[in-house]
């Protein structure tokens, strides 16, 4: 499957979890993130249950995810230490966003047969329900719910008899308002039958629900959705903050109230995406690959927490939520500033932070050295991301770069990628991210960012170390 992009935007998006998917042999998945308010906290969780993972659990690491595969290509990259210690050495799930009815089986044993010969347990992101995402980026899904129930039945026939943390249908249960109240309802019933189909083919297996995450339903809202769901008779559990930025601490509390709100059942139990949340989210609820995040709490079952089974990392870090690149794609950039800006890591003590300092720039000659293509790649109403080639057509190396500019409208600036921006008034500067730094005489670097507009009208000028550049 293709996935759709962020081409089309709503002119309101409904706060939502995001969605970055992994490209795999089972296809490739796609990206959404979040908005939304601040939710209260006025409700207080009783006694928690005991966790139904045991503490120590060791999770199933792909050898051939895609962070996996790159960091093997590239030995020589300045970015794969960090990367690989960092990201690449974790354990992340797996995501089954594809409708391949005659292979699910078999796409599903590829991963729980190697997991269970090393002893792990695998995490697995079913993505699938007709209808999911109400057709915004991520649309798409099985064709009706009777196909979903089959596919999913398919599904669990390859699970086999050992342990797995299902992850079942992100924002299935908290986004629901393409749907009637009887579609809503068949939903929950179907959404009921797949965790009562999983149990049944693998009773070792943990489902765990949609629970949205801490700015959007309230937590009594969220837990009447899941009770019409069936969580009570067919799921261990819910997951919050797939995809998103939320604070763990957010988070946990917020997961122990809808807990609360159902009661505190002694087999219900929550688990954390912590995959890119380290740095809270970014300001103004950017949602889309936004600059200034960081990896979080590293995959772990050992919680210190007895409601929380696990922190997982359900959205690969480094995969693109469609804004940086194409929802989906690996891309090392975007990976190593999840990981630099990451506090150590694993299992060790916090470690020196790489060096931000850029090389010093290089005074390029007189006349025309750069050339500048700047691309609107997708606009939506009060919205818009940009694209942005610079190309050296100078006569000597550029050792560390600022591209400047003025915006000749309203626009601003809210995240960007490949680059650090900043912004006084309409001025705007973009600088290197160190490994970016160099590009050679011929070569270029590309750059994005997300903005805020009435209008898209480009910048008219462009100079990159004080020497204008042509345009296009």
């Amino acid at each position: 499957m293709t996935p759709p992009t962020h081409a089309s935007r709503p002119a309101a998006a409904p706060p939502r979890g995001s969605r970055l998917r992994r490209a795999a042999a089972i296809g490739l998945a796609t990206g959404l993130a979040a908005t939304g308010i601040a939710l209260g906290t006025g409700i207080t969780a009783g006694a928690a249950p005991q966790g139904s993972l045991p503490t120590g659990t060791q999770l199933y690491k792909d050898p051939n995810s895609q962070v996996a595969r790159w960091v093997a290509a590239n030995p020589g990259d300045s970015r794969q230490p960090v990367i690989s210690r960092r990201i690449a050495s974790q354990p992340q799930a797996i995501w089954f966003s594809s409708y391949s009815p005659s292979t699910i089986t078999d796409d599903v044993k590829a991963v729980t047969t190697p997991a269970a010969a090393a002893g792990q347990v695998p995490v697995l992101a079913v993505y699938e329900i007709p209808d999911r995402d109400c057709g915004g980026a991520s649309a798409g899904g099985a064709p009706d719910l009777a196909s979903y129930d089959a596919w999913v039945r398919d599904f669990a026939a390859g699970l086999g008899s050992g342990r797995s943390i299902i992850i079942l249908e992100p924002d299935s249960v908290s986004l629901t308002t393409c749907l009637t109240a009887q579609e809503q309802s068949d939903r929950f019933a179907s959404l009921s039958r797949a965790g009562a189909a999983i149990h049944s083919a693998d009773p070792n297996a943990k489902v765990y629900m949609d629970g949205g995450h801490s700015a959007w339903n309230s937590a009594t809202e969220q837990a009447n959705r899941l009770r019409d769901a069936g969580i009570l008779a067919n799921a261990d559990g819910l997951f919050t903050n797939v995809s998103n930025f939320n604070t763990t601490a957010n988070e946990v509390n917020f997961a122990k109230n809808v807990l609360a709100a159902l009661g505190n059942p002694s087999g219900l139990h929550a688990v954390v995406d912590t995959s890119r949340n380290g740095n809270g989210p970014a300001p103004g609820g950017a949602w889309c690959d936004p600059s200034g995040r960081a990896i979080g709490t590293y995959p772990t079952t050992d919680t210190g927490d007895a409601a929380i089974d696990a922190f997982l990392w359900v959205k690969p870090p480094g995969e693109a939520d469609g804004c940086a690149g194409a929802a989906g794609t690996f891309l090392p950039d975007v990976a190593y500033a999840l990981a630099s800006a990451g506090t150590s890591d694993p299992t060790t003590p916090p470690t020196t932070a790489p060096p931000t300092t850029t090389p010093p720039p290089t005074t390029p000659p007189s006349g025309g050295t750069c050339a500048v293509t700047y691309t609107i790649a997708n606009a939506w109403t009060g919205g818009f991301t940009a694209d942005v080639t610079v190309r050296n057509t100078g006569s000597a190396t550029v050792n560390g770069w600022s591209l400047r500019w003025t915006f000749p409208g309203d626009q601003k600036i809210t995240s960007a990628w490949n680059a650090r921006t900043t912004q006084s008034g309409a001025a705007v500067t973009a600088t290197d991210l160190g490994y970016n730094a160099t590009v050679p005489v011929g070569g270029s670097v590309d750059f994005g960012f997300q903005g805020t507009t009435s209008s898209t009208a480009p910048p008219s000028s462009f100079t990159l170390n004080g020497a204008a550049c042509s345009s296009s």
